[in-house]
């Protein structure tokens, strides 16, 4: 099995061109800029599922913690010039835009930019790793509904998107380093003993079972992914055991509705009661520090853990880790090379991964990540 440290992260061959592709679309989640913005951004998310403002202003308290501002979309800029400048450093000439599901600036009005500096063909690149409805055919139907309402302007556009890149090998990287780097920072006697928790959102139990063509794709990327970068950091820690477990956090739903658990809280609880001396909660799940990661394990874990005396160090996410930004330029040089692969043009090019469950498809086949919502 190819570990993170085999696998190449650099720039892949020199090139002029991302043909057939002509624009690159950084596509998010987005998240409000102010204390006015939150309830409105909430109501997008949710929208279609009946959710009363009552219930949504438990989660808008979470945003006006932070003064009404999520973290994500500054974030998203810091990424969307990491990944202008890595386009250019490797002579790749085309125009990247920035387009949000939930709020400004919207997917739709991202992809009117693109047509009007002359882009016909457009690669995305979403700020989600994983696949889920969720995490992926959401972010697809978003696409769909817009490239509709562009359509009807006269704006003929053609969308593809990069394959899943929770195994690519830059977003290894980016996560085992951090991760080292956390276990590094706990205390001394806190190391040895210690445990790794890899954290990512709970989604609903059924969308879970359903997540990829076979279904059960995102457990199972989560967790092949978080072997990986648990074998790297035991490596690099001198054999130090370091088990790791798979957790999730940012709950919702009617408690009658199963998700995916144990909960971040309810683990580290468990870790404590059976002595571990120390933890590094480790985010996989999130491409940058999201509110899931600011509040739900920055602010509630760690209240959590300083309650339960529980020594615990935070990884950082992949943010705009240099390996990253470098492997999701790698992945839209290959997609291009894919395509081309398939008029002829080449041969078809490497698809690089770490881990055991291999490169995901390029695209999502009929019935993938079904929107349970339509089953009535």
């Amino acid at each position: 099995m190819p570990s993170a440290e085999s696998l190449p992260t650099g720039p892949a061959a020199p090139s002029s061109s991302l043909a057939p592709y002509d624009g690159v679309l950084l596509l998010s989640f987005g998240g409000p800029e102010q204390h006015e913005d939150v309830m409105p951004f909430l109501r997008n998310v949710t929208a279609g599922r009946g959710i009363p403002d009552e219930r949504l202003e438990a989660v808008a308290e979470h945003y006006h913690h932070f003064g009404g501002r999520s973290p994500i979309n500054d974030q998203n800029r810091e990424l969307l010039a990491a990944l202008r400048a890595e386009l250019a450093a490797r002579r790749l000439d085309v125009p990247v835009a920035w387009g949000n599901r939930n709020w400004a600036p919207f997917v739709t009005d991202a992809l009117r930019e693109l047509h009007e500096g002359g882009a016909r063909r457009v690669l995305v690149v979403a700020t989600s790793a994983y696949a889920s409805y969720s995490g992926c055919r959401q972010y697809r139907e978003d696409l769909a509904g817009a490239l509709v309402d562009l359509a009807a302007e006269g704006r003929d556009l053609q969308v593809d998107k990069i394959r899943h890149y929770f195994d690519a090998p830059g977003f290894v990287a980016a996560n085992a380093d951090a991760v080292a780097a956390a276990w590094q920072r706990l205390p001394e006697g806190a190391r040895e003993g210690a445990e790794l928790v890899f954290v990512t959102h709970s989604i609903p139990t059924a969308m879970a079972d359903t997540a990829g063509p076979e279904g059960g794709a995102y457990v199972r990327q989560h967790e092949d992914v978080a072997a990986v970068v648990a074998d790297v950091v035991r490596s690099r820690a001198g054999g130090a055991a370091l088990p790791s477990t798979l957790v999730y956090c940012s709950r919702s739903g009617p408690p009658s509705q199963p998700w995916t658990e144990p909960d971040v809280n309810d683990h580290l609880e468990e870790l404590a009661a059976r002595g571990v001396p120390g933890v590094v909660v480790a985010p996989i799940g999130f491409v940058s520090d999201h509110m899931e990661v600011v509040y739900d394990l920055d602010t509630e874990a760690r209240e959590t853990a300083d309650r339960l005396g529980l020594p615990m160090e935070r990884a950082a996410t992949a943010g705009v880790d240099p390996a990253f930004v470098a492997g999701l330029v790698d992945l839209v040089v290959e997609r291009a090379a894919v395509e081309r692969a398939a008029a002829g043009e080449q041969e078809a090019p490497p698809r690089p991964s770490s881990g055991s469950v291999g490169p995901s498809h390029d695209v999502c086949p009929v019935g993938c990540c079904p929107n349970l919502r339509d089953r009535g």
